[in-house]
């Protein structure tokens, strides 16, 4: 990324555009009464994963088996939380609506919760079809191949693009896929990486 600016944003959604990752761990604690740990520290172990693999790692870490419809549960009271409280984080419009650069989202969920998601907060309209889920190609963060996948459909290399994450899970990925990557610490959602904002009111990406 020469001269620090960046052909491309590549975001996240949930936690990073959406104050969302704070209801799917909240709709967790409401369905699976085993787990018995805060909500920060949830989102911290689960943030940007793969459902799959966070029903493998809660049965396994607070011993007990969930039920089949496990998913099906979960995606209901996820839809619920949304229904009632989903928004974008303060200031997202503002910084989507004069970004001078291609940017795209993508993401560990399904599109259709991703689509629903962006319709209720009325984001629909900034990224029409540049939307990429790890779900169309089988690769999950933390592996970097979502990552590289919109680099690609967005026809720009890897390394001219720059990644907007909350997890550290989504870091991971960003930096295998050899791109920059800035950390949103949103609701619960502390520091761990060096770039990090706090605010889309100090957007601090610098692009042309």
């Amino acid at each position: 990324m020469e001269n620090n600016v960046a052909e491309c944003v590549i975001f996240d959604m949930d936690g990073t555009l959406l104050d969302s990752e704070r209801l799917c761990n909240q709709a967790l604690l409401d369905t699976i009464p085993e787990i018995n740990i805060p909500l920060d520290e949830l989102i911290c172990m689960f943030g940007g994963r793969r459902l799959a693999w966070m029903f493998d790692q809660i049965e396994s870490r607070f011993d007990c088996v969930l039920p089949e419809n496990i998913e099906q549960i979960y995606r209901t009271r996820v839809s619920e939380l949304f229904e009632t409280d989903l928004c974008a984080f303060p200031g997202v419009r503002d910084v989507l609506a004069t970004l001078t650069v291609p940017y795209c989202i993508a993401t560990s969920a399904p599109r259709t919760k991703v689509m629903h998601a962006l319709k209720k907060t009325q984001l629909s309209e900034f990224f029409k079809d540049r939307i990429f889920s790890s779900y169309d190609i089988g690769s999950w963060k933390p592996d970097p191949g979502i990552f590289l996948h919109a680099a690609h459909q967005m026809n720009i290399s890897a390394q001219n693009c720059l990644v907007v994450e909350d997890s550290e899970a989504g870091i991971q990925a960003a930096k295998s896929a050899n791109m920059r990557v800035i950390q949103f610490c949103g609701a619960l959602t502390q520091p761990i990486h060096d770039e990090f904002f706090k605010s889309y009111y100090d957007f601090p990406i610098p692009v042309s």
